[in-house]
């Protein structure tokens, strides 16, 4: 890994996704509230996940080209961040989907559906963007290749641009779980972290700033002005990298608000509180529909989806990346030591006996 510096304001920027995807689902669990349904920003704060997803990859790891040995432990710490969460997620929605009568509004009912969650197969409700993202991850150790020693690796470069032209030219083809269908959200955003670590913050002007205020903005409603065919074409791949990018710089400007406390506890409850957000805003509203005016069961389930989210963070996804973090390293320790002993010269009888 590189020698880089943590930026602040991209926890903030998780943090404003994850919330803008809360704030989408509240017509779905809230039937009252259906005016409230804005799919479109939804969508558009997922694209911003996978071109921050590609971008933090590319600044973190792409200084320097890397080793089987990189490569392994870039997979094993990427799985270890994502998928005790996600199988955490896959157990709730389960759960709640076989409870008779409830009629749970992101079923995985049966064991087919079931097995397809568990290996990133999935579909149902936002589960659906993590199996592009785990692709992504597979894919990455040639990008990283190709963004440390572009001029060595040519032929990689190529065959990846040419997979992301015949994508684009058949309109990202596939099933939103498959990476052709938002391979562009990610290789953008690759771009930029790497571009990113050749720009001084220093030279950040105000323009930057103003306009990493303004452009998530414009990106999260320009859709409800106009009816514009899809939030997944190309404009968007490349306006929600540009968007990382500007944040990224840490303007005063932006970074007031993205690097702000609220924000960054936001975007480090993040991956969580997207998993989990509406099977808590779905059990409150049933538990409690009728009990209380319906604005005061939501606020009570924001709030709940926000300690729920914290203490999978907590209890959940902190110590099980820690655990097979270092069960990784034990294993490569161990590897090591074998290798290092099958290759020690062997004693000759002779000086056996004279020892």
């Amino acid at each position: 890994m590189n020698n880089t510096q943590h930026i602040a304001s991209l926890d903030g920027l998780r943090g404003v996704a994850a919330i803008v995807v809360v704030v989408s689902h509240i017509g779905l669990v809230f039937p009252s509230l259906h005016q409230l349904t804005f799919a479109d920003i939804g969508s558009t704060a997922v694209a911003l996940f996978f071109a921050l997803s590609g971008f933090l990859m590319a600044y973190l790891y792409s200084g320097h080209p890397p080793t089987r040995k990189d490569a392994a432990d870039f997979l094993v710490s990427r799985l270890a961040r994502i998928y005790p969460a996600y199988l955490l997620a896959i157990v709730v929605a389960a759960i709640l989907s076989a409870i008779p009568g409830l009629d749970y509004v992101h079923p995985i009912s049966g064991p087919v559906e079931i097995a397809r969650h568990v290996l990133m197969l999935g579909s149902s409700g936002v589960l659906w963007s993590i199996p592009p993202e785990i692709q992504f991850y597979m894919l990455f150790p040639l990008v990283w290749l190709c963004l440390a020693r572009p001029l060595a690796h040519a032929n990689i470069l190529a065959a990846i641009g040419a997979t992301l032209a015949v994508a684009a030219l058949l309109g990202f083809p596939g099933p939103g779980i498959l990476l052709t269908s938002k391979l562009h959200f990610f290789l953008f955003g690759a771009i930029a972290g790497r571009l990113h670590q050749y720009v001084p913050k220093q030279s950040a002007g105000p323009v930057i700033g103003v306009l990493a205020l303004a452009l998530p903005v414009v990106i999260l409603i320009y859709r409800q002005w106009f009816s514009l065919e899809s939030p997944w074409g190309m404009a968007p791949a490349f306006a929600a990298a540009l968007i990382v990018w500007l944040v990224a710089m840490e303007h005063p400007i932006s970074a007031r608000l993205f690097a702000a406390a609220p924000l960054r506890f936001a975007g480090n409850i993040s991956f969580s509180l997207y998993l989990l957000h509406v099977p808590v805003l779905f059990l409150t509203y049933r538990i409690l529909d009728g009990m209380l005016p319906v604005t005061v069961i939501l606020a009570l389930g924001l709030c709940l989806a926000f300690v729920v989210a914290y203490g999978s963070y907590r209890l959940v996804e902190v110590p099980s990346r820690r655990a097979l973090r270092s069960l990784w390293q034990r294993y490569g320790a161990t590897a090591a030591r074998v290798e290092t002993a099958g290759q020690a010269p062997a004693i000759s009888p002779l000086r056996r006996t004279s020892m």
